[in-house]
């Protein structure tokens, strides 16, 4: 798939992509649409009328599993396994074994980057640049303005000359100016932190649109300095066009779509957000990095493809799925001793991941917990609570999961919770933005013990409601943070509850009814430091020894960021304007302020 264009030819031969030809307005009128949409599993839109704009808007490109297959296909997934194959046979390689690997030379040969005479992208050079005239989406109603929701940021190391492409939110401050959200270990950020060093602009350019690989490649989770545009050739199954810049910066992508090329300035910051983002809420307002533009080239009649992120499951949900098992095995070549790996994105993945091991001796599996969480490289060191498990149970199964653990673990001695870390930007149940906490959780070995399945009994007291999720998980819900900080811990030392290893205290236990709804409503708000309670926590060589029921303050708290809802009057607008978008009425949607109809996609 060489660029956006014969991804959406494609998707129109499949029935797979609506065209909306009627006036729109890319603030928050095409966000609502497009969430209506995929939470109905509907096809992707282009947009062809954006008010006050000078190019069409495509949107829900990769919203379902069937897409994202035929965006990327079995090649790449298939390529990969055969190449870590390769490399696990490589001490002992025959004849006989490298012949049955010959097919790799051929795709091997198309890795790379192929530098042309000619490219699209240079068709048109924007002049005076006016950014004001993108399609660029508002999607949420407190977000600090519009959005590049879908950017290939692209940067080179200023010593080194290694490159980095990465998805990082663009807001656009005015006709000329951006804002760029680098968080903590994002790999972009550290060529601006070392150009920062020496007083040096960072040169910065943003693609937005290209062939579908490329936009995958810039969100896989890849080591520090492996180049994404040579894991966007594999993917695509062919060298990476590229041409040369006719402004002298960096080289362009020749089927990106749009071009935005400029400079990061040293020491200068401003105000950047709120944005509603992948985790259901918010992210505050911060300050950050400005790009300042001075060119933007694009494509004759460019799309602008953009994406909505809020409640899971939305877009990047299906691409983050694929993306870990395209990835599995190359996890599994750099870390041989660590089976399996999965982040629930439910959770906006960093809140949570398990990984499946096998110990050779007692207590290795707290070594394998290090080995993910010391990652260089990558997102998984920023991981919040990991579980780590030695038997094979379907990883995506939450339930699975915990029950396995929760059967095995010692909790006075299988429970690690370590303070004053860094933490995920977007994720403020810590102290301050990029500070937290880890916790860990060891099920290992044979089971010790059956777990309770079924509440039975009078309930603990001040508690309002108690439902199992699992075996050995209970939640309950009672009073309001606000109204009872110190609750957890009173239920913690309740008999009633006293027979379940794991109780999770939240504000609502109809969330058990959905892995979705409750992985997203509890992990996302606790932070292991802060919110983890026990009967009793007695300090023995250490090390807390945490005696359960333990106990997870997973309650809405002051100072939390607000949960995402729609826009009371845009969504009406919608509503009344449904038929206008899809007059031949084979598009499903509709109104959910709260973002919830999109959970029963995945369960």
């Amino acid at each position: 798939m060489k660029n956006l264009r014969q991804f959406l030819n494609l998707l129109r031969a499949e029935n797979e992509l609506v065209t909306v030809d009627v006036p729109v307005s890319a603030d928050l009128e095409i966000a609502e649409i497009h969430r209506r949409v995929i939470a109905s599993s509907g096809p992707a839109l282009l947009f062809t009328n954006v008010e006050n704009a000078d190019f069409s808007c495509t949107t829900n490109l990769f919203g379902t599993p069937k897409r994202v297959d035929l965006a990327f296909g079995k090649r790449p997934e298939q390529f990969i396994k055969q190449l870590v194959q390769l490399a696990q046979d490589l001490p002992a390689l025959s004849p006989g074994k490298l012949w049955q690997h010959r097919n790799l030379v051929p795709d091997a040969l198309k890795l790379g980057m192929k530098t042309v005479t000619h490219g699209p992208i240079v068709e048109v050079r924007q002049n005076p640049v006016d950014l004001t005239r993108l399609p660029m989406l508002k999607t949420w109603p407190e977000d600090g303005g519009a959005f590049v929701t879908l950017p290939l940021v692209y940067t080179e190391h200023p010593d080194t000359g290694h490159h980095n492409l990465g998805m990082y939110r663009i807001q656009r401050h005015d006709q000329n100016t951006t804002g760029v959200h680098w968080q903590i270990q994002k790999g972009g950020g550290f060529h601006y932190h070392e150009a920062e060093k020496h007083n040096h602009p960072l040169p910065l350019t943003l693609f937005v649109g290209g062939p579908p690989a490329l936009m995958l490649a810039a969100i896989a989770p890849l080591p520090e300095d492996m180049p994404e545009l040579l894991f966007a050739s594999l993917l695509q199954g062919e060298r990476l066009r590229r041409v040369s810049n006719p402004s002298g910066g960096h080289p362009l992508i020749a089927e990106a779509e749009f071009a935005i090329q400029g400079m990061v300035p040293p020491h200068i910051r401003q105000p950047e957000g709120p944005f509603g983002d992948h985790y259901g809420y918010y992210s505050l307002q911060h300050d950050y990095p400005i790009l300042q533009v001075e060119n933007v080239f694009h494509r004759q009649d460019a799309i602008f493809p953009a994406t909505v992120v809020g409640k899971p499951p939305q877009e990047d949900f299906f691409l983050g799925d694929y993306i870990q098992d395209l990835m599995a095995p190359l996890s599994k070549l750099v870390m041989p001793s660590i089976d399996a790996i999965w982040s629930y994105g439910e959770t906006g993945y960093h809140s949570l991941a398990c990984i499946v091991v096998e110990e050779r001796y007692p207590r290795e599996a707290m070594k394998f917990a290090f080995r993910i969480l010391g990652e260089d490289g990558g997102q998984l060191n920023l991981t919040k609570f990991l579980v780590v498990i030695d038997g094979h149970v379907d990883l995506a199964d939450c339930r699975q999961v915990l029950e396995y653990a929760l059967a095995r673990a010692q909790l006075e001695t299988d429970l690690f919770v370590i303070a004053n870390l860094a933490m995920d930007t977007l994720d403020y149940t810590g102290p301050e933005v990029n500070k937290g906490s880890k916790g860990i959780l060891i099920g290992v070995g044979a089971a010790k013990r059956d777990l309770p399945r079924q509440f039975s009994g009078t309930l603990p007291g001040g508690a309002t409601a108690a439902a199992p999720y699992c075996g050995g998980c209970l939640a309950i819900s009672g009073p309001t943070y606000s109204d009872d900080p110190a609750f957890a811990q009173h239920l913690a030392n309740d008999p009633a509850v006293a027979a379940w290893p794991l109780v999770f205290l939240v504000d609502d236990t109809g969330i058990v009814e959905r892995n979705i709804t409750f992985l997203w409503s509890t992990f996302t708000r606790f932070e292991p430091a802060a919110d983890i309670y026990a009967a009793d926590v007695q300090l023995r060589r250490h090390h807390p020894c945490y005696t359960p029921p333990i106990v997870l303050d997973c309650r809405m708290k002051p100072g939390y960021p607000d949960e995402l809802v729609a826009d009371e009057d845009i969504e009406k607008k919608v509503t009344q304007r449904w038929g206008e978008y899809f007059p031949q009425g084979n598009v499903e949607g509709v109104e959910d302020r709260l973002g919830y109809t999109g959970f029963a996609l995945k369960d």
